[in-house]
């Protein structure tokens, strides 16, 4: 097998309780890497087009990196793919911490669960063997007690990723959870992990992951971490709340449902800063082997009005941004507890986040009342109704049931015009960075086969060297670039290597190629990592396609401009999302109406199959 890679995969049916092994072709690990295109590749060949995606029919994976547990700084990624419940297209939700080592650790560099369980189970990985188990003593409990039941079960060095009440219940925001802090939180996966009955997967390993050359490997390691670049110290400092103070006086940051502009609007936003947070930071954390290790563990609150205790983890920007700015709300306390009750449920803090703004704006404008909310008053900035509410959300209780399925279904079932005030696309809740000054993210959360990512394409991000030189300022231009930095990026996921080490750790773009390189082996350039990336784009396109999808995906009226804020540093500034798709998709070789990938290029791609599958 090619070196890093473990070289088998498991099959887990859960109605039969069947578990098999797989060879891992060498050949289809080299042209997917791993991670997301590992995963496309085998749902497209195996998972029939139509099927409901919380039926037993659907195939869920936990599939790992060729660069996971690795030398390669940052390898510690794992992504969960599957027919996402939100969009009825490609799904995919990425996280940290040290699953994704463990479970190549364990002998298996993915897994795919098919079927659906009668009664609640966790599969347990003990080094190359893999066991179905009763997990009706774990149904019920948060994913903070999940995790300590199984360590206690089989020991400390377990590592568990599993679901909290929110994905027993089919939460369509529902995260997949590890390490008490890290999610795999976008298309809904959480969801599909419950409708399975999947409790958990547990797994044990310390097995070698094979790589070319041992001793180069390390002495490449101690390289890269001493030229790492300086934005590496702002964010082992800081974390990614180093970010919001900026943001909010850019106005990318979220403001009042994307209404307002922080600096007019929340005029204390400086009570969530980098350094409010690291006051409140008991120590720094980081996930498996990471030279920056940008989160944290708070101190404990047991005194407050809002309690949380030692094991909260420090909230990144886009929780701080979409239950903070956006819900004109500046008391740290309750944005911290708002954190863990997330991590805990097993939410997506950006979509819970994006809820709660929408009942604010809903209740606001007078489409629902205390009647519909049992009695609480939703107002603006008011952090006591905010934590009241999103818990009510994680249980699945009152109004929290209604918007507990994602913003789209909640304007759904509401109806009276709360449409307007439902900031998603195709489902899937906008994260916290504004398109209206950067276009860059337009592309991305409309043309991107999954939609409304910040982490998808674009300007970064990116380590120096990686992208051609065009006009940033400009809204034309910018197609071809856009299709370097999107399918860079896709291959940098695909490997289980973290974007923030992609773009605060590694100095230069040949510094990641020499990493692929000396731990495969691969003679790798970067035209080859780009097609490679590029193969990665157009067959998570190609399932959209199958599925009846259509992209670019249609955008909420008020994130593009329309009408312009009136105040704020964006004021006036619209978005032509249409144009800048049209010209991304113009580079892809993509149809501009309908992002179908030309036959052509699916071909040159090595896709053959995947043509003739929408080429019939």
């Amino acid at each position: 097998m090619a070196h890093g890679f473990m070289g088998k995969m498991l099959w887990v049916d859960l109605s039969k309780k069947q578990i098999k092994e797989e060879v891992l072709d060498e050949k289809m690990g080299r042209d997917f890497l791993g991670g997301y295109g590992l995963g496309a590749r085998i749902l497209f060949s195996r998972q029939k087009a139509g099927v409901d995606p919380m039926g037993p029919e659907a195939v869920l994976g936990l599939v790992t990196g060729v660069l996971t547990g690795t030398d390669a700084l940052g390898g510690s990624r794992y992504v969960m793919v599957g027919k996402s419940p939100r969009t009825g297209g490609w799904g995919d939700a990425n996280s940290g911490g040290n699953v994704g080592p463990y479970l190549k650790f364990a002998g298996y560099d993915a897994v795919f669960f098919t079927g659906k369980s009668d009664k609640p189970v966790y599969l347990f990985i003990d080094n190359g063997k893999a066991e179905l188990k009763d997990a009706a003593r774990l149904w019920g409990k948060d994913s903070f007690e999940t995790q300590d039941m199984l360590r206690a079960e089989h020991g400390k060095d377990v590592e568990v990723a599993c679901i909290g009440p929110s994905g027993e219940n089919l939460s369509l925001i529902a995260a997949v959870m590890n390490n008490k802090g890290r999610a795999a939180g976008r298309s809904g996966l959480g969801a599909v992990m419950g409708s399975k009955k999947l409790k958990a997967i547990a797994i044990k390993g310390n097995m070698k992951i094979p790589v070319a050359d041992p001793a180069k490997s390390a002495e490449m390691r101690k390289k890269h971490i001493a030229a790492m670049g300086p934005r590496s110290n702002f964010m082992r400092d800081f974390g990614t709340a180093g970010l919001f103070n900026m943001a909010c006086e850019s106005d990318d940051a979220p403001c009042k449902n994307w209404a307002g502009a922080a600096v007019i609007d929340y005029p204390n936003y400086k009570n969530l800063g980098g350094d409010k947070v690291l006051e409140k930071r008991q120590r720094g954390w980081g996930c498996w082997h990471c030279p920056i290790a940008c989160g944290g563990i708070m101190k404990p609150n047991a005194a407050g009005e809002f309690q949380y205790s030692a094991e909260a983890h420090k909230p990144e920007y886009e929780t701080l941004a979409m239950f903070g700015s956006n819900l004109l709300n500046d008391n740290l306390d309750s944005i911290v507890k708002l954190n863990d009750i997330c991590n805990r449920y097993g939410l997506d803090t950006i979509s819970a986040g994006a809820c709660i703004a929408f009942a604010l704006e809903c209740y606001d404008k007078g489409i629902i009342t205390k009647k519909d909310t049992g009695g609480l008053e939703l107002k603006w900035g008011d952090p006591k109704a905010i934590v009241t509410m999103t818990e009510m959300m994680g249980k699945r209780e009152g109004f929290g049931d209604i918007i507990a399925d994602g913003v789209m279904m909640a304007a759904r079932k509401i109806g009276k015009g709360s449409e307007k005030f439902a900031m998603h696309i195709a489902g899937e809740e906008v994260p916290a960075h504004d398109s209206r000054g950067g276009p860059h993210f337009a592309i991305g959360y409309a043309g991107e086969p999954t939609p409304a990512r910040h982490t998808q394409g674009g300007e970064g991000p990116l380590p120096p060297g990686a992208l051609p030189e065009y006009n940033r300022g400009s809204m034309v231009g910018r197609g071809a670039p856009h299709k370097v930095g999107a399918t860079l990026t896709v291959a940098y996921n695909a490997t289980g290597v973290c974007m923030i080490v992609i773009g605060d750790g590694y100095g230069h773009f040949d510094q990641f190629v020499e990493a692929l390189a000396t731990i495969t082996g691969w003679d790798i350039t970067k035209e080859e990592l780009m097609k490679t990336g590029e193969r990665i784009e157009n067959i998570r396109q190609a399932f959209n396609i199958r599925e009846g999808q259509k992209t670019p995906w249609k955008y909420p009226d008020r994130m593009l401009g329309i009408p312009p804020k009136q105040v704020g540093p964006r004021q006036g500034l619209t978005v032509d999302e249409k144009a800048l798709c049209a010209e991304y998709y113009q580079a892809m070789d993509w149809d501009v109406k309908t992002g179908k990938p030309s036959q052509k290029k699916l071909q040159e791609l090595g896709l053959g199959d995947v043509a003739r599958v929408l080429y019939p």
